[in-house]
Formats: C-alpha cells, structure tokens, sequence
C-alpha cells in the first residue's frame, strides 16, 4: 500500500539509525522503519549480523554496520560500539531500537549517548522495569491497571505449593526479558496443564527460578488487542493506534502473524492513563487480552520500543510510531489524524503456517473486519523488494538443509539394513 509520506516534512539532515542487540536477522519492524523513514528522505542506517540480512540490502539504507552481537556483551562495550558508529555517521542521530535490550542501554546509559545521539528522555529505570515481567506486574498492581493473576517463586517449595491449589491450565514464561539470550527457564509462553507437569519442569529451573507463572486466559473467552502510540516528553500522546490480532506465530503465544487497525477508544484511554501515571516517554508496543468473562482489558505485555508489526498502523496524515519519533526529537510538529482503520498487516512467512493451525483449532477473531481497506505486507514491497527475496533465501535455505539432512539419514539407514 502506497505511504502518504508526502505529506510530512521530516528534517532530512537528521539521519536514523536501527539499532539491534542478538542474533535475529529476520526482523521485518528494521525493515520496515527504514522503509517508513527513507521514503521521507531521512538518511537511514542500521546495525546487523552480516551484510546479506534483509535490512541489508533495503534500497532505503544508506549505510549498514556489521555488528553481531549475542545480548550477553556487558554495558560497556555496547556503548562504546555505539559511539563507534556514532562517529562514523558523524552528525546527532535518531535512535530506533528494535529489543529491550537496546532500549534499556540507551535508557541507562543516556548520560553517555546524549552528545551524539537522539532519543526520548525516559526516566532511566523506567524500560527495564517495563521489559521485566515482574516489574510490569507490579506497576499494573501499583497503578490499578487489570493483569492476569502471577507468582513470582523463589524455590521449588513455592513451586510445590502453588501446584496443590492453582486453577490449571497455567502460564509459564521468562521473569526477565532478556534471559531468552542467556539461559532461558522456558522458551517463551509455556501453557501447562496440570501439577505433574509443572513439578517437572520447575526441577529443571535451579534454586532460585526464574520464571513468572501467571494466569491463564483462555483463548475462547478472550480477545487479543495491540495498542501502539508515541508518547513525546510530558508523556503526551503524539501518535495512538489500536488494533486486533488475527493470528500469531507460534500460534495463540509468539510475533503477531495477521492484524487489523480497529478503532477501541477504551483501550486507547487506558492505554494513555497507564503511561501517564508512570511517567514513560518514547515509543510503545502494548500487548493486551479482553477478558469476556469479566469484561476487563488485562495487561500481558509492554515492549518499551517499535514492535515489529509498528507499520500496521498509520494514521491519515502518514504518521507511524517511527515517524512520530523522528519528527518529534527534530523539532518539527506530528500531524494529527484518525489511524486508517480497517487496514491489516501481513507477515508472509509465518501467517502461512498460522492460518493452518488456527483453522485446524476453529478459533476466530470477532472484531476483525470481514473486508481489509488496505493491506500493508512485512516484506515484499513494490518499491523494496530485495529484502523480501533475502528473507525467502534466509528463511527457506534452514528448511532445506533441514530435509536434505534427514534424506541422508534415512539413505543411511536403508543401506545399513
């Protein structure tokens, strides 16, 4: 779908640069912000594992920086890695990361960053103890805003405790965002099903787990809503989008597959209440659940920066969360305009595999529109297309090598018998 950047005059001296912490190669949100800001004219660079990863080779960057990097590097040598490159660009740059681990360095280490880069001035604690699982539950306990029930245990005794009188099916996921690089207790939203299995898994988290184990929303009596926004300095919003997920991948759990722009003015005011009342500013990728059982929106997850599915939502003046951004941290005003609602967002190569397991599981989204007015794809673009053709190469090259794998194993096997 066509962008209506013309309409927005973004200072084209000020360049932004995509930063990126872990191994991750196929992320379509970097490219998509290079997208959205170098068709503006705003000179864009990017941080990635190698110089043939989709971001790579976007006609929109102009300037790429090899640096693969695992997310277990100490604060230090992350920050001295970005001033590097801040040279090399040599002029104050936008800062757009695309983890929590690049938004909380850039938080706490605003002090040093500051005299070459941009970036919204956040209260320095403030990202990490949104990334955190723990943190999040305890500010959504803090300021009144509905979450699911959640147990942080310290041992296993807790552990055992907690088995003898949950509501099973629960919930098991990573107290801290960014063990999923060091030594994850589970791989990402784990649903367990009854005390003997939560038992067993929890003796293989150590003495001290680090895990949340949280409520269960059921998926046939729930609705899943995404809210992003930017929030300038006074943590005004400048930029507020809301919509419904379709489908995700891995199913019902993982990076949103299928979306549409839907207009909840409910969601949006608490939304806009929450940030207010913790004072956060910057860029939001919110996750929430509708619990039909008692009406209430519920809190599962704040990403303090771009989500990769930010180019869902545009508003009718052209503004996107990135754009918003830019815009902002130069000076220059954000127009104001209604989202296009209606409007749908597509990864290709994971909504595929998505569509197959949710129609084999019959679940739908009520408020899915029954007809998109726009559709805006994760990769393939007519005016970008390499990092479409990249992604396939990437994406494709693992599943092959995979098969042709097991052909020889199974080759094997027939001549030994």
């Amino acid at each position: 779908m066509a962008s209506r950047g013309t309409l927005i005059a973004a200072d084209r001296s000020v360049p932004g640069l995509i930063v990126k912490i872990g191994n991750y190669p196929l992320h379509h949100g970097g490219v998509g912000a290079i997208r959205s800001l170098g068709r503006l004219g705003v000179p864009m660079y990017a941080i990635t594992e190698d110089r043939w990863t989709p971001a790579a080779v976007s006609r929109y960057l102009r300037g790429g920086f090899v640096w693969p990097t695992t997310g277990t590097e100490g604060a230090e040598e992350l920050v001295e890695g970005l001033l590097r490159i801040g040279r090399r660009i040599g002029r104050p740059t936008v800062l757009l990361p695309t983890d929590e681990e690049a938004a909380v360095l850039i938080a706490e280490h605003a002090a040093d960053l500051s005299d070459t880069f941009l970036f919204p001035p956040v209260e320095r604690r403030l990202p990490r103890r949104l990334a955190s699982k723990q943190g999040l539950h305890e500010l959504c306990v803090e300021h009144g805003v509905p979450s699911p029930g959640a147990l942080f245990p310290l041992s296993y005794e807790e552990i055992e405790e907690y088995a003898a009188r949950a509501v099973f099916p629960v919930v098991a996921k990573n107290r801290e965002a960014f063990e999923r690089r060091r030594r994850p207790a589970v791989h990402g939203t784990t649903r367990i099903g009854g005390p003997r299995e939560l038992l067993t898994l929890a003796r293989g988290w150590g003495p001290v787990p680090g895990v949340i184990l949280q409520e269960y929303l059921p998926r046939e009596e729930a609705e899943d809503w995404i809210v992003h926004a930017y929030f300038g300095a006074e943590s005004t919003p400048l930029a507020m989008f809301t919509g419904v997920k379709v489908r995700s991948w891995p199913p019902h759990a993982g990076m949103t597959a299928h979306a549409y722009v839907v207009d909840n003015p409910e969601l949006a005011d608490l939304a806009a209440q929450f940030i207010k009342q913790i004072g956060f500013c910057g860029i939001i990728d919110l996750d929430w659940r509708f619990d039909r059982r008692d009406g209430r929106y519920k809190l599962l997850d704040f990403n303090p920066r771009m989500g990769a599915q930010f180019r869902l939502f545009e508003s009718a003046t052209g503004v996107d969360v990135v754009r918003a951004q830019h815009l902002d941290l130069t000076g220059r005003r954000v127009p104001e305009g209604e989202q296009l609602a209606g409007r749908r967002f597509v990864v290709e190569n994971i909504d595929l595999p998505a569509l197959a397991a949710y129609r084999r599981s019959g679940y739908t989204t009520p408020h899915a529109p029954a007809r998109a007015t726009g559709t805006e794809l994760a990769w393939a673009a007519r005016d970008d297309m390499k990092p479409f053709f990249t992604m396939l190469a990437r994406f494709v090259r693992p599943g092959v090598r995979h098969l042709w794998q097991l052909w020889r194993s199974r080759r094997a096997a027939a001549v030994v018998e």
